[in-house]
């Protein structure tokens, strides 16, 4: 009995083979091709794991969209590198045998343009970069590109290119071909330039606000409507006829946007309505501004977040989103994260959950009459124990803690923010199916909180108006 291997009729056929068959396609029914190729190709599947449903599909000839020539199932074991898409390949491979041109099985339905969510523009497949991307990096892993193989390239941004695979990844591509779709211009502008000192932004057409620079007095009760943190030590927006306010960089937020955590373009929502959501990224509960597309929600701080991204713990290399396996230690909390910012030079491997990457570097407390600084750790042992003036508990010195002028202080990051940062005082928020309303914790007496039996010792509480009592909004 004669193998499979060894069969006249799957014996590496030659060129001439290959074509006469392609011509005979032409000339028979389908029916009549699928008795012919199944009599022939039965010793030939259990070999190379060919299904009897594909069979008919490979032995015709193919047109690949991308390549001006036929290409011709090989149907072999055999490495090769796909054109395509630049990796190897060991079976099977369509083959152009005007040209040399091989490619994967899969890589035949590549798309030719399609959105990425690390560009703003579209990016086109070719099959030959060519030597004006020589030295380029892939968009998304980052690594270096061959030029001399496939892969997509921007028409407008000269030298951005992508890894096939990586530009085609669930994560990165939204899985729409828009070859023949006219690319439009959006207009994501969120604000109007009236004169040097004012606009007009979207979120609130109805007064022009006003730029006001560094330096002023820390206003607790005073807070940016998009990320609801207080207004102050930096550059803000306000209204010239209402207590509205925008920081600046809040303000210079896009209406729409790409973002690495999503493969749809995300639309910036004012909530006018205070709705509580979960932010995607950090997991914090906010009721402020937030990036949004079907159920997936950013709060302005996480949504602002794009590559290259630079953090001042790590000022020397920049940090890019990287897709785990399995969750990384963070440098700030040294907490299990799965979305994580990593520096990708050499071994570095310095990791950020998004929660740490959106931490404010300076707040007030009134624990000290000055400005507290975020301290990224010590790097040297502790000669003696750290304390938190707030909680009065042992601070581990190693992990992100905010500190006083003089550095005398070691205070707990959730003993400064407290766990509800992301809420407007004095808004009406309804969570858990109630509704309460923000009120700020700045009395003598701390409020007594019904949840956990203690006194509150957080900047912001939530008050339950049917019955007056105090809870922590805990994750």
């Amino acid at each position: 009995m004669v193998s499979s291997r060894e069969s006249p009729c799957f014996a590496k056929p030659s060129t001439t083979q290959f074509f006469s068959r392609g011509i005979q396609t032409k000339e028979t029914s389908s029916k009549e091709l699928a008795k012919l190729i199944m009599s022939e190709a039965t010793p030939y599947n259990s070999e190379f794991g060919i299904s009897e449903f594909t069979i008919l599909k490979l032995y015709v000839n193919f047109t690949f969209q991308n390549h001006d020539h036929q290409l011709t199932l090989l149907p072999r074991l055999d490495s090769f590198t796909c054109n395509a898409c630049g990796l190897k390949g060991d079976r099977s491979p369509y083959a152009c045998f005007d040209c040399g041109f091989m490619i994967h099985q899969d890589c035949l339905a590549l798309p030719r343009v399609i959105n990425i969510n690390r560009h703003d523009h579209r990016v086109s497949h070719t099959s030959v970069l060519g030597d004006g991307d020589m030295n380029s990096v892939c968009g998304v892993c980052h690594k270096k590109v061959d030029w001399t193989w496939g892969g997509f390239s921007c028409k407008r941004c000269p030298g951005y290119v992508v890894h096939s695979k990586c530009a085609t990844r669930k994560d990165v591509w939204n899985r729409k071909e828009l070859k023949g779709i006219p690319e439009e211009e959006e207009d994501i502008e969120p604000y109007v330039v009236i004169d040097d000192k004012t606009i007009q932004h979207f979120s609130h057409k109805e007064h022009y606000l006003e730029i006001h620079g560094n330096g002023i007095l820390y206003e607790q009760n005073k807070r940016c409507s998009a990320c609801t943190h207080p207004i102050g030590l930096q550059s803000f927006y306000g209204c010239t006829e209402c207590d509205f306010s925008l920081h600046q960089k809040c303000a210079e937020c896009p209406t729409r946007k790409w973002h690495v955590l999503h493969n749809e373009r995300l639309t910036l929502v004012t909530n006018k309505e205070l709705e509580v959501f979960d932010c995607y990224a950090c997991k914090r509960k906010s009721n402020g501004f937030m990036y949004k597309h079907g159920k997936k929600t950013l709060d302005v701080l996480c949504g602002s977040i794009s590559e290259p991204f630079t953090h001042p713990s790590h000022p020397h290399h920049p940090l890019y989103y990287t897709l785990i396996e399995k969750e990384e230690l963070c440098n700030g909390c040294n907490g299990r994260e799965y979305l994580i910012l990593k520096c990708i030079e050499g071994d570095c491997g310095f990791v950020l959950g998004f929660t740490c990457a959106t931490l404010p570097q300076v707040v007030n407390h009134r624990v000290d009459d000055h400005p507290l600084s975020l301290c990224y750790g010590e790097e040297e042992e502790a000669s003696g124990k750290y304390w938190c003036d707030i909680c009065e508990r042992e601070t581990n010195p190693n992990n992100w803690f905010y500190t006083c002028k003089n550095h005398l202080a070691c205070l707990h990051i959730k003993c400064v923010l407290g766990d509800s940062s992301g809420f407007m005082p004095r808004s009406v928020a309804t969570c858990w199916t109630r509704s309460f309303e923000v009120v700020l914790n700045d009395s003598v007496t701390r409020p007594f909180c019904s949840r956990c039996k203690s006194r509150c010792m957080y900047p912001i509480n939530s008050q339950v108006a049917w019955n007056i009592k105090y809870i922590h909004l805990l994750k």
